[in-house]
Formats: C-alpha cells, structure tokens, sequence
C-alpha cells in the first residue's frame, strides 16, 4: 500500500464529495431516521461504489461519455431536489414512518438511496480515474472509502443537529435547492459543452 496515494485519494474524493448531492441526500435522511442507521447504509454503499470504480477503472470512463455520466448524474439531483421539496412539509414523526422502523431498515433504505445516487458521480470517476492512474487500487480505495465515510459521518451529524435549530421544512426546502441548482448547473453544463 502506498501511502501518499491513500492520501492523495481522500484528500480529491473528500473535496469532491463535500458540495456532492449524496451528502445533502445524507444529510435530509438523517433528519427523518436514525442517524447512525443511515450512517451504516450509505458507508456500505459507498464501499460498494469504491469497489465497482477501482475494479473498473478507467474502462467505465471510456466507454460511457462524460456527458452522458454529467447529464445522468444532473437529473439525478434534480429528482433528489424535487423529492426534498414534496417532502418539506412532512412531519417529521409521519415522514413514512421512517422515525419508528427498526434501524436495518433505515440503513438499508439509505444504502438504496445512496447507490442509486452515486453512479457515474464525480467521485465514483474520480476513483476509478485515480485508480487507473496510479496502479495502486487498493491505496485508492482505502483512500476513497476514508473520505466517503467521513463526509457521509459529517453529513448526518449535521442532519440530526440542524433539526435542533432550523424547521424540517426549512432544511428540506434549502436542501431541495440547493440539489436542484446543482443538478440544473450540471444538465446545462453537459448539454452546452463542447467536445
């Protein structure tokens, strides 16, 4: 293992994951469920996501075009804006029962959640960009996992404490938003680029 690509590899996948629309999917799960359980879910599937990218590598990259994985990826914020922004004025305690379900169920609806989300993301390439260019799968996975993981952990911690200080509705519409600004930005820009 080497470490300079472990560090190298959290240090891109966690700036690029930070303003990412499955950490505001993160983040809006948690208010409505168990943190930790939604914690687990998403840490899974972004172990699955690491493991697709480095097995793949750059093959996924050459075969699909970047503007297909950018517009793919932009109506899929988009679907998870318009679903925070229905869901903003949901109660939390009758928000699909989500509160009162036994914690596997909460972590595995976030994993569904988040490994639908997360294909043909900007760090699902990344990884599998990184992978492909450093002949060091395992240093970029470790690496990739790390930061996923921590970003998903801040995410959830900030979910659970903003229902302290901001309304279910404010959070959702903001996240909703926000998701939908990103995804707009990222279907306008695939369509409008060259190449």
């Amino acid at each position: 293992m080497d470490l300079a690509v472990v560090v190298a590899a959290f240090g891109l996948v966690a700036l690029g994951e930070l303003p990412d629309k499955t950490m505001f999917a993160s983040l809006l799960m948690a208010t409505r469920g168990r943190p930790l359980a939604v914690w687990c879910g998403t840490a899974a599937a972004f172990v699955v996501h690491v493991a697709i990218a480095v097995g793949i590598g750059a093959a996924a990259v050459a075969l699909v075009p970047r503007r297909v994985l950018d517009i793919a990826a932009g109506v899929a914020m988009l679907g998870f804006g318009a679903w925070a922004w229905l869901s903003r004025r949901a109660e939390p305690d009758d928000d699909d029962g989500l509160t009162a379900r036994p914690g596997h169920h909460v972590a595995l609806r976030a994993a569904g959640v988040i490994f639908v989300a997360e294909w043909g993301d900007l760090t699902q390439l990344l990884t599998a960009d990184l992978a492909a260019r450093s002949h060091h799968p395992l240093s970029v996975a470790v690496g990739a996992v790390a930061a996923l993981w921590l970003v998903a952990a801040l995410a959830v911690v900030s979910g659970s404490r903003l229902l302290s200080r901001l309304s279910v509705r404010t959070l959702r519409t903001v996240t909703a938003v926000v998701l939908s600004t990103l995804g707009a930005l990222a279907v306008i820009g695939a369509v409008v680029a060259r190449g």
